[in-house]
């Protein structure tokens, strides 16, 4: 058997990724890459190369944020000869993803995972652009996840690309969540978290601010980089 397979209900699986296989990790809002250490680990230990940067949420635009950050971020790290790039989001992540991929192309992409991303804008951002003093001292991407056609999620499009997509229906902050309607995770509601074009899409019963730390997300995330879709048969919710 080659020794980097691994065996599952006696039958081996395929070989593990290498590191040829570049998996990149962004954060969220307001947080930094220790909020995505949970994923870095157990990818690593899979086998993928990754890659976990802090970006600065508040004082760019999610296109610079795409076409400066992240591209640099692509050409520092010389991840263009690998195999394969992936990419491991949470929330406002994704959406700098879906920007980045509107206007560059990747020869060698993988699999993308969103994790409670506001594919479709957030309402908490709409009730928060109401006061200038909110605005005032909120980032200049977030104040751009609203839910007006005109706001930038809604101006990306569907998905050109392998996309699978884990949201949260369970809040642990009634006060964002009564300006959400129907299910949601505290800032995103589910609906929102869906994008034309993915190939799979999980519910758990998780909220957003920790979702990406908890052990059946991360499994369902790596699930997804190998195979396509999440597996659907196992235990996620808690």
């Amino acid at each position: 058997m080659n020794p980097n397979s691994r065996c599952v209900d006696g039958q081996a699986q395929c070989p593990l990724p290498l590191a040829n296989e570049c998996v990149i990790l962004l954060h969220g809002y307001g947080r930094t890459s220790c909020s995505m250490l949970g994923l870095k680990w157990h990818l690593r230990r899979t086998g993928y190369r990754v890659i976990n940067v802090n970006y600065p949420t508040s004082r760019l635009s999610v296109e610079e944020l795409a076409d400066r950050f992240l591209h640099c971020v692509l050409n520092d790290y010389n991840v263009t000869s690998l195999r394969r790039i992936h990419f491991v989001t949470h929330s406002l992540g994704g959406i700098i993803v879906r920007q980045y991929l509107s206007n560059h192309s990747l020869e060698n992409l993988g699999r993308v995972v969103m994790l409670a991303p506001p594919n479709h804008g957030s309402a908490i951002v709409d009730r928060l652009r109401k006061s200038a003093l909110i605005r005032r001292f909120t980032g200049r991407s977030r104040l751009q996840l609203g839910t007006t056609p005109d706001d930038l999620p809604q101006r990306l499009g569907p998905a050109q690309f392998e996309c699978g997509i884990i949201a949260g229906d369970r809040s642990l902050n009634p006060l964002l969540s009564r300006y959400l309607s129907g299910p949601n995770d505290g800032k995103v509601t589910v609906e929102s978290a869906r994008l034309e074009g993915m190939r799979d899409f999980l519910t758990v019963r998780n909220g957003h601010t920790w979702m990406m730390w908890r052990r059946p997300i991360i499994r369902q995330a790596v699930y997804f980089l190998r195979n396509g879709t999440f597996d659907h048969c196992a235990q996620t919710g808690g």
